[in-house]
């Protein structure tokens, strides 16, 4: 029975479709702890953007290096499996997102070997326990607006790319593609920040803590868009890269019929 159904094509391609999108996702979420500079990595000095009254320089999530691919494999899903397959993978994708932080809780809770707290004095850590509790334990309000935010762009990319391709056809699929990247990570960056630290630091605010006020928000968020906006521009030519090898693989037939039940999928 699983010979069978992994013997068509249509299955095996969503299937590598699926795995590249879910571990993208998931792999951007545990790795998005990590904020770096863009500036620096790249040899340039900070650029002291002002915007709002702020000045900031490019410092981004390291879950910004994965986050394209998602949105690549989001629209290369909706091309040829519909919105019922972007539908199906983004709430999977969510839940699963989910049960690996709730997993990572567990494991924090866990009483630690009393050698496993000393082992890396020697590289400057003083304490694995706390160390490992800082890099998996990411707070509720950060969880709940990233998951928030990739639900809402999920939906608003699917949304779009399908009223985009409804009036282009088969044609431009650089335009509904990208266009409805666009769109989806305006939303995207904006819902993420304003949950997960607007909203997120005063909540949780205690005594002098740091409270993000609308002016860095809003900052911020355009600083991020600006970069995923040059990004998703630039992953142009990686699109047709991919539909190209994915039409070689399927046939030109088959393409075209998945392509227009596709369509017809709302």
């Amino acid at each position: 029975m699983v010979r069978t159904i992994i013997s068509h094509k249509s299955t095996r391609l969503f299937l590598i479709l699926s795995g590249f999108f879910v571990a993208n996702a998931l792999i951007a979420e545990i790795i998005g702890v990590k904020i770096f500079s863009l500036e620096k990595t790249l040899g340039f000095a900070p650029m002291g953007i002002k915007l709002f009254g702020e000045t900031l320089d490019v410092n981004l999530t390291a879950g910004v290096l994965l986050w394209p691919v998602v949105f690549i494999m989001t629209d290369i899903i909706n091309e040829y499996y519909g919105m019922r397959g972007v539908r199906f993978l983004s709430w999977l994708t969510a839940g699963l997102i989910a049960f690996a932080f709730l997993i990572f809780l567990g494991a924090m809770w866990l009483t630690p070997a009393d050698f496993f707290l000393t082992s890396k004095q020697g590289s400057g850590i003083t304490n694995m326990q706390e160390a490992y509790r800082a890099v998996l334990g990411q707070g509720g309000f950060i969880i709940i607006g990233s998951l928030t935010a990739f639900l809402l762009g999920q939906l608003i990319d699917v949304f779009v790319f399908h009223k985009i391709k409804k009036v282009t056809g088969e044609k431009n699929i650089w335009l509904r593609a990208t266009g409805s990247t666009l769109v989806s990570q305006f939303i995207d960056s904006f819902v993420v920040l304003f949950i997960a630290f607007y909203v997120g630091t005063r909540v949780n605010q205690q005594g002098d803590d740091f409270v993000w006020p609308l002016s860095l928000f809003l900052a911020v968020g355009v600083v991020n868009y600006i970069y995923k906006f040059l990004v998703a521009v630039l992953l142009t030519p990686v699109i047709y890269l991919v539909h190209h090898w994915i039409e070689s693989y399927l046939g030109k037939e088959l393409a075209t019929e998945m392509k227009k039940s596709a369509m017809s999928d709302e």
